[in-house]
């Protein structure tokens, strides 16, 4: 059985990087941030029908990982992020992005603590947020009673902490 790991949190704080290291450690495949490649591509702003698209998207590419996951699959990013971002942009959500919160579970949410220097890129848009969001993203996994523990640490310490959290936890 696959187990399916969300890496999750606010922008700029390493999800990609710890996606990444922890799939090279398991010896499995992740799924990227499609958010990211699609704004790049988009030559506009964006709009709020773009989180949708972004959302099908993603979700799409993680489906087509998962037939070449080992054991555990790692997601930059998860139902959740796109949720948040759609509300905090604006004020509102796409139905089916709700839905897909509420049906799209992951076996353990990594919930990535805002202890890494934010660092500019003219994608991120909340320098002056970060507490906010992450009390958004901590709040919604608590009240959704989804399986989650927060990562934090720099570097090889961050990477660590997710590490025994995998290992400890009861799949």
């Amino acid at each position: 059985m696959i187990r399916r790991i969300a890496v999750t949190g606010p922008e700029s704080t390493g999800k990609s990087v710890l996606a990444e290291q922890l799939a090279n450690h398991f010896q499995t495949t992740w799924v990227p941030e499609y958010a990211r490649e699609y704004l790049e591509e988009l030559g506009r702003p964006y709009e709020e029908k773009d989180i949708l698209f972004i959302a099908k998207g993603q979700l799409a590419r993680e489906e087509h990982q998962m037939l070449l996951a080992q054991k555990y699959l790692f997601c930059d990013t998860d139902p959740l992020v796109t949720k948040i971002w759609s509300e905090v942009k604006y004020n509102r959500c796409d139905p089916w992005i709700l839905q897909l919160v509420e049906q799209h579970r992951y076996d353990l949410y990594l919930l990535c603590d805002i202890d890494l220097p934010w660092q500019y890129d003219p994608l991120r848009e909340h320098p002056h947020k970060r507490r906010f969001l992450y009390d958004l993203y901590d709040n919604e996994l608590k009240n959704r009673q989804f399986p989650f523990a927060v990562v934090h640490g720099t570097g090889i310490r961050r990477l660590q902490c997710a590490l025994k959290t995998i290992e400890n936890f009861p799949f």
